[in-house]
């Protein structure tokens, strides 16, 4: 099967899998699902799906529990929605990239904040000196009123 007919079925359990979560899937585990996407194995019989839930981990373990008992159930949609010789048997990952991107951020604010006083004032200094060099007036930095 060719790479683009993969995409093209990836895709389409993606859209399948999130519709049928946010309006047919009842279980109250379920909760602040996202799919962000699909990888279709080559000969379709198995996909994986990477959902980003929002909560504490026990929250995200259980609806990733949830998903996966609800496995059936989507797996049936999907068989309902898209014309293939296969169903793919569907498996369930905890994205682990909105995690990464906060803990980055929270990275970047520490270095941030440890910034000595000197280089927060030489660039204070520097943004009035353009300032006034366009021809504009000086601007206090924003980021020392937080």
């Amino acid at each position: 099967m060719s790479s683009r007919r993969l995409l093209k079925a990836a895709e389409a359990i993606r859209e399948v899998v999130a519709t049928s979560i946010l309006t047919d899937l009842r279980d109250p585990r379920v909760r602040d699902v996202t799919v962000l996407g699909v990888e279709v194995s080559p000969d379709m019989r198995e996909a994986t799906v990477s959902v980003s839930v929002m909560g504490t981990e026990a929250q995200q373990q259980l609806s990733v529990r949830g998903l996966q008992n609800a496995a059936g159930f989507l797996q049936s949609r999907i068989a309902d929605r898209i014309e293939t010789r296969y169903t793919p048997k569907l498996r369930f990952v905890l994205d682990q990239g909105t995690k990464n991107v906060a803990a980055v951020g929270e990275i970047l604010e520490r270095i941030r904040r440890e910034q000595s006083p000197d280089t927060e004032s030489q660039v204070d200094e520097i943004q009035q000196e353009d300032d006034l060099r366009e021809g504009g007036t000086s601007v206090p930095n924003r980021l020392d009123a937080s």
